[in-house]
């Protein structure tokens, strides 16, 4: 009895910390599975309603039918619209990461104080609510005398979405480290040589997944949008509002499932460039 004791309790205890592991386990997945339910139902919603064959947004539909997809093609205004947001968008996205990468190279390489107070004012417009943004943008705009156009949208987007380039950029940075470019210095090449041929490769990764979260927040925007543009550039999530607000049009919800198609694709080709799954299954490794 007092040799088998120890035997038994040891197998007792093992087998608790297996029931752990499989409750553990069955938790994270029954909360893993419900907020995927909530999260795409909306998503669902959305494409189920725009294939509806009534007049006005109603859910459940009554029909089907695939008319209000067919009726963009007649709604030049709604045309006029996404133009200007794939013109904003694409315009604040170069810019974002030619700042972000710019200001990442700066603050990595730096151990001085001004680091943190620069990496918390790029964060702030996180914090802050899109309509102070907006406000805020708007007024200093308008006491310096500028009228809006599309340059003062790129300026609210640039504003708002640089703090994704500039988070990913600096977690790539953070990872690469100087080894890496003190040996191509060593060997003599030159800053600009070491920047393009070794530093930017390296953290293409954290770049590209801060270009693409940067194009959907600015060309998705509707906050800071609705301050700092006019009737001459007005973009298509304003449009969209508008449809929604004064005629429950059912056009809306088939703009959103092109619009749901469009990122689903962008998000599988940003995947494939990006590398990001190969990268967590590598350290999973």
């Amino acid at each position: 009895m007092t040799v088998d004791s120890p035997r038994a309790a040891h197998a007792s205890t093992g087998d608790l910390t297996q029931l752990d592991r499989i409750s553990f386990s069955w938790v994270i997945t029954s909360i893993a599975l419900f907020s995927l339910f909530v999260l795409t139902l909306p998503t669902l919603i959305v494409l189920i309603a725009s294939l509806s064959s009534a007049q006005t947004l109603q859910f459940p539909p009554p029909g089907f039918s695939f008319q209000w997809y067919i009726s963009l093609f007649n709604y030049p205004e709604l045309w006029s619209a996404a133009v200007t947001s794939l013109q904003a968008a694409v315009g604040t996205t170069v810019i974002c990461v030619v700042l972000g990468v710019c200001a990442c190279l700066a603050m990595a390489g730096s151990r001085a104080n001004w680091v943190s107070a620069m990496d918390a004012l790029v964060m702030s417009p996180l914090a802050l609510p899109g309509v102070a943004v907006g406000l805020g943008i708007l007024t200093y705009l308008s006491l310096m005398g500028v009228r809006l156009s599309i340059w003062t949208l790129m300026i609210g987007h640039v504003v708002i979405c640089i703090p994704y380039v500039v988070r990913t950029t600096l977690a790539s940075l953070s990872q690469l480290g100087s080894a890496m470019n003190e040996a191509s210095t060593v060997l003599g090449a030159s800053p600009q040589y070491t920047f393009f041929h070794v530093t930017l490769p390296l953290i293409q990764q954290g770049v590209i997944i801060g270009a693409f979260m940067t194009f959907l927040t600015s060309f998705d925007n509707i906050t800071v949008s609705l301050f700092l543009s006019d009737a001459r550039t007005e973009v298509l999530p304003i449009r969209m509002w508008s449809m929604i607000e004064n005629d429950l049009d059912v056009r809306a919800a088939a703009i959103s499932g092109i619009l749901i198609v469009i990122t689903a694709i962008f998000m599988i080709v940003m995947e494939r460039a990006s590398g990001l799954s190969k990268s967590l299954m590598s350290d999973r490794a």
